[in-house]
Parts: C-alpha cells; structure tokens; sequence
C-alpha cells in the first residue's frame, strides 16, 4: 500500500501491514454473511431490529493506491476506477464525484474489497465486471467476479476456484480482465496463479482458457495484463517464458520478437493505438509498486510484427546530487482520435521523483510534464506532506487519457488521483473516493473538531470539517506514514498525543486538541522501529508507550510525565499489550495480555502493574479493553468472536455480557437522556445479525444501525461514538475510510 515517505528497499508499507493483520484476523473471524442467520444462535432481545440511520464518508480525499482507472471508450463521461483494498468506484460526471460500488460487502467478504481488474462492454455501455479478491494467500477465500448491467447500481456474483490478490505485488499491473473484441458474451480473466480464464457466459462461468501455453510458478505473477488490438487480444505474462502472447484462431502463441533482458523481464501495462496499429507496452524488472530498479517501453506494429523500443529515459544514470535513478515504466495511455500519441509514467522514482511522459511522434521524442505541472491540492491539503508543495506523485501505473478530450488525463498514485484538461494545471480528483485504512478515532468532548482520526500511510488528521478534507492537512512535527497511536487526557481534553512511523521522530504531543503538534524531545531506542499504541492519563500527567514491531515482535513498554522528555521502561508490564487510561481517576491505567487472559491494572499512575482479573479469553493480540467515559473502573473487554465481557471494579473482576456472542471492536458516545449512561457501539454481532450496533441500556439490549447496503467489508478495528451528538457513531473500516452514521 501507498507509503508518502521513502523507505529501505524490501520494507513493506506500513499500510499494506496493517491492512494484512486485518485480513488475517477477518480470516478467522464471523464465518456466515452479515445479515444472515448463524445456527443455533440464542434467542434475539427484544431491540435487535434494524434502526433507520444515514450512513456518509469523512472527506478526506483518496488517501489510498489507485491501481487502475478506465475511461468507456463509447460513452463521455463514463469511468471507473479500482483500489487495491478499498472498492470499486464509478465517476457521476454531473456531479463530479465518484459513487462507491462494493460497500454492499460485509465481513465475510472482506477479502473482496480489493480489486484485480475492472472490464467494461465497448457495445454495451451498461456492462461492468469486476474481479475481486484482496489476498492470494492459503488464509485467505478465492475470489470472485461482479458483473452488472446497470453500471454497478446492482450486480450478480460468481465465485470463482481461484485466488486473486488485489494488494499483492502487481497490484497496478493490468487490466486482467477483458471483454472478447469479437464477442460480447466472451470474457478472459487472467490470474496470478492459474493461468488463464474463460467465461462464454458474460461471466456467469469460467473455466481455464485452451491453448494457453504459458504456465504459472508458485512465486510468479502469471497474466498481468489482457488488451484488445484490433480482434486479436494480447496478454502480459509475468512468469518465465515468453512476456507477450497473443490469440489465434486456434489458440495462443508468443508473439515473435518481443523485447527480453532486465529492462523488459515484467510487462506492467499495455495501451493500443488503433489508428497507427501499434501496441505500446511498458516493462520493469518487477511487478512493482515497490522493488523496480530498470525498465522500458516498446511498441509493436501490429500488422508488420516491428518491435521498436521508445523509452522516453533510460533508467539508471543519477540525480543531481548523485544518487542512483532507478525505476521502472508503469502506466501507458494512447489517444484514441490522434495516431502517435502516448502517454507512459515511469515508476518507483524515488531519487528524482516519478514523472508522465508525452509524445505526439509515436515514442520518437518525449516530453516530461512534471516539467510544467502547476498542482492545486488545496481541495486535500494532506497531500503536501508537510512540505510547501505536493510531489508529483509515486506508485504511477494506472494511467488513463479520456478517449473524447486528447487533453483530459488521469493518473493515480499511492495517496489520490489526479487529473488535468490542458496537460499543465493539475488537481485531485477523488471527491467521493476514499481508501484509508483507519486505525485510530478519537470523538473531543470540547473543541472545533468532532473527530481526530489516525490512519494507515498518512498519520493523523484534526477534522475540522467532516465534509471537506481536514484544512490543516496531516499533522507535522513529525510526518507520520503510519499513525499507532492516539489518546486524549479525558479530564483534560485538549491534551492529546499520537504516535506513528516517521522519518524524524515517532510521538508528538499537543495541548490544543491536536490543532498543532510538538515532537517528544526525547523517545525510547525501540521507538524507531516499533512505535505501538499510547496512553494517556486523564489528568495527562502520565503517558505510556507500547512498542510492537511490524513483523510482530513485543517489546517493553515505557512511561513518561514530562510530555516525552525523559522515559522510563515498565517491568511489571506484559510486553505489547495496549495500555488504556482510566477515564476519572489519573492513578489508574490497565493492559489486558492476549497471551495469558489476564488483566493487569496500575493503581500508581502506571509506574506498576500487578494482576487482577484472570481467565479471560486468550490467544488473540486483538481482543482489547474499552473504558466508559466519566466512570471510574468501567471496563468492556471485546474478546471477537468470544463475546463481550464487563468490569465495573477497575479490572478485578469481569462478567460476560450475554446480550452479543461476538464483540470486535467498542466504543462509547452521548447518552440518550442527559446524565444517563454513555450510549455503547460495537461492530459484532448480536443474536443472529452481525453488523454495527447500539445499546442504550449498558449492553442488555442491541440495535443494528447499519444495513446491508452499508458495511465495507471488515469494519472489526475500531469504533467510537461522539459525546456531543447523540446517535452519532465514527466507524473505521480497513480501506473505505471513516464512515460515520446519524440517527435519520
């Protein structure tokens, strides 16, 4: 996943870590379809109905890997994007703003919220396919294909034998999937690890296409693009053997001549040029988005069968201050009405920055428009990272040239989509499209903002609006990729602190609500390569720090009380564990240690911990402990498909919650009546409906608050309701950013 600071080679992104825990926990998680019956479920309470609730997107902008954008090449206006975990969306050109297609998948589905390919009919503009499937891995469900005639407004499914893996290596490589040019009701669906599919049905079914030579290696990419020249349709193969191979009228074959070596090892994308009868193709010596050192653009003449090589720049000189240029070529895009001309980017350019290059001679000279671009991202300030102006952009490879305007250009990169209409002014294009993955919410009972998130790639955002994108853009002092944690002194709310992956530092604190930031002076060794959760006491005397590496190593945590000048290491505490702070009584904090099912509670402001409760669930870093707010030692432990558990003696004791039998993630908001009890909210499951719900009455009874049109997939990570506004509820899901509900 997207990773806006640059990072040693063979570190994964954060995001794509965080987004893979997920999916591994979602894998053992809810095994029936949310809104279904589970057998031999106990009798529902009386409150388990569905309530009314309008459900909208916190604006951000993106934030996420666009991997592929299409433009239908008979209808203006028509387009559709996909995102390697975050759906699939289609462009509303009246009001200019995408419309999420896949939030009608819930949690057991979750591994279809990323997509392989998208497809659309040249013939009937109403078709649309979609191959699904977000993880190729033994713990993870095959995919599937979506198919619809009325442009995503409703699908029908097929689910396929195979696997796909939509936020794996090759993500933006494609499309994988391609209507016949010679028949409507033909599909081909290439795979990572199978080979090549074909659907004789309009997707209805598919089996392995005949013919087709080339044969998949367990490590290997198999077909990373199909494209139609002409009646003749061409695929990518990223496995040993040929790179190109087109189809006959008998089958398949290599095609004659095609470029070989280092530069030309993975085919990434593939653009036709009708008029001039030339297919472009882009190579690298990787699938990317990450790892290409080398690549190259060649075209072939489709009717003649010359190869020319066209690569815009060679990689492999340096940079003005001598670093080594390396990349790969990514995304391709042809005009459809002026032969000759071609759009490429070139691809993991992190030395002297990723560019687009032009050209109107068919590949004989280029032109570089980074050189001229003027970029307007005051629509998503986030997107400067900090700096004074945005980068250009990394992880390039889905490109698209609107097939009725030579100058409206798309490209996405790791964090947005950008476009242009005169090929020089730029901006995000991404209203509607959102991809973080959230990790952290906090709902400030004071305070301009209702919401400070922290998110996958792009730290913590102060929302100041939940309908535009946070003015003041990602905290800085220092820039995080990846927020860990964030907490809020509850007796003093206007303290908060947030920890994360960064470049210069891994915790700040901020005594404004988190308008503005001041960097620890000072954080433990293991800090910086383990930031974890944070704590913070209710009087925000004292703060403490877990540290978890990504590969899932524990570390000791540490406390400090001087806002991060000096820290000291906690023996007494279970290495890894997620602190939490009592929300009424400073002296108070708690961890909950997965590994024993034991409770350990600090009654000296967290200089110590000793055991209390015992015997709880076990076996699961993601069972965590929730505190009512305004309410000393009033606990709920969320222990998934375990259930929920409730401590009102600070941690001495707990007993299970009979009213949901799967609790994964909890939060708290405004009470219905004044002074009453916090309304409680949890994604889980309760009686035989598994979804986000609320309880009124301390958890005795429940009420769905989503439906099945709303629940983006696997929503298990966090939850919080907000003090100020009764019914509201912030919902953080692992690829469509922060949904949030209102009572209707």
């Amino acid at each position: 996943m997207p990773l806006p600071l640059p990072r040693p080679m063979g570190v994964p992104s954060r995001r794509a870590v965080l987004a893979g825990a997920a999916a591994a926990a979602a894998a053992t998680a809810l095994p029936l379809r949310p809104g279904t019956a589970r057998a031999a479920t106990p009798a529902a309470p009386a409150d388990a109905a569905s309530a009314p609730y309008r459900w909208r997107t916190a604006v951000i902008g993106g934030t996420g890997f666009i991997t592929g954008v299409l433009f239908h090449p008979a209808v203006r206006g028509l387009a559709y994007a996909r995102t390697d975990i975050g759906g699939a969306y289609r462009w509303d050109n009246a009001s200019a703003r995408w419309t999420p297609l896949t939030d009608h998948l819930g949690w057991d589905d979750w591994n279809l919220l990323g997509v392989e390919a998208l497809a659309v009919d040249r013939s009937h503009p109403d078709r649309l396919y979609l191959a699904l499937g977000t993880y190729s891995q033994p713990w993870a469900g095959n995919g599937a294909v979506l198919r619809s005639e009325d442009r995503g407004a409703t699908w029908s499914r097929t689910d396929l034998t195979v696997k796909l893996g939509a936020n794996e290596d090759g993500r933006g490589t494609g499309e994988r999937l391609l209507v016949d040019p010679r028949d409507s009701d033909t599909l081909w669906l290439g795979t990572r690890h199978d080979g090549l599919l074909r659907s004789t049905d309009r997707g209805a079914t598919w089996a392995p296409a005949t013919g087709f030579p080339a044969r998949p290696t367990p490590n290997g990419q198999g077909v990373t693009f199909l494209t139609a020249a002409g009646r003749t349709v061409y695929a990518g193969w990223g496995d040993d053997g040929p790179t190109l191979l087109r189809s006959t009228a008998t089958g398949w074959e290599a095609v004659p001549g095609h470029p070989t070596g280092p530069t030309a090892k993975v085919p990434v994308r593939a653009a036709y040029d009708a008029c001039a009868h030339e297919l472009y193709v882009t190579y690298a010596d990787a699938p990317g988005p990450n790892g290409q050192s080398t690549g190259s653009v060649h075209k072939l003449h489709t009717v003649t069968g010359r190869w020319t090589e066209v690569t815009p720049v060679r990689p492999g000189g340096t940079t003005a201050d001598g670093s080594a240029d390396t990349f790969g070529y990514g995304g391709v895009a042809v005009d459809a009405r002026r032969p000759g001309t071609v759009v490429v980017s070139t691809n993991n350019r992190w030395a002297d920055v990723d560019t687009l290059f032009r050209s109107t001679d068919g590949g004989a000279t280029w032109t570089s428009l980074k050189n001229t671009a003027v970029f307007d991202v005051s629509e998503t300030p986030f997107l400067k990272w900090g700096d004074e102006h945005p980068k250009f952009g990394w992880w390039i490879q889905a490109l698209a040239l609107d097939p009725f305007d030579a100058r409206h250009l798309l490209y996405g990169t790791g964090a947005t989509l950008y476009a242009t209409r005169d090929l020089v002014h730029w901006a995000p294009r991404v209203r509607g499209l959102e991809e973080s993955a959230v990790r952290q919410l906090i709902s400030p009972p004071v305070g301009t903002a209702h919401l400070i998130s922290g998110l996958g790639d792009i730290g913590v955002m102060y929302h100041d609006s939940l309908t535009a994108s946070p003015s003041r853009g990602m905290a800085t002092r220092p820039v995080f990729g990846s927020a860990t944690g964030l907490a809020q002194a509850a007796l003093r709310p206007r303290h908060v602190v947030r920890t994360g992956w960064g470049d210069h530092g891994n915790g700040a604190y901020s005594t404004d609500g988190g308008r503005t930031w001041a960097p620890f002076s000072a954080q433990p060794p293991i800090a910086k390569d383990a930031p974890g959760p944070i704590a913070l006491g209710a009087d925000a005397t004292a703060m403490l720090w877990s540290f978890v590496h990504w590969d899932g190593t524990r570390h000791a945590t540490h406390r400090s009380t001087d806002n991060g000048a000096t820290w000291t290491e906690i023996s007494s505490f279970p290495k890894g564990a997620t602190p939490v702070a009592d929300p009424a009584d400073p002296t108070l904090f708690y961890a909950y240690d997965t590994d024993t099912g034991n409770v350990y509670v600090s009654t000296d402001s967290g200089a110590s911990f000793t055991v209390g409760a015992t015997g709880l669930p076990a076996g699961d870093s993601q069972f965590r402990i929730a505190a009512a707010p305004g309410r000393r030692g009033d606990l709920w432990l969320s222990a998934k498909w375990n259930g929920l558990y409730r401590s009102t003696d600070a941690g001495r004791t707990f007993t299970k919650v009979t009213s949901c039998w799967a609790s994964y993630a909890l939060g708290f908001g405004k009470p219905a009546e004044e002074g009453g009890y916090s309304a409680v909210y949890q994604t889980g499951a309760t009686a035989d409906v598994v979804g986000v719900h609320r309880s009124d009455d301390e958890g005795a009874s429940w009420t769905r608050i989503n439906d099945d049109a709303h629940q983006w997939g696997w929503t298990g990570e966090v939850i919080t309701g907000d003090p100020r506004v009764y019914g509201r509820v912030y919902l953080g899901t692992n690829g469509r950013g922060i949904q949030y509900g209102d009572i209707a």
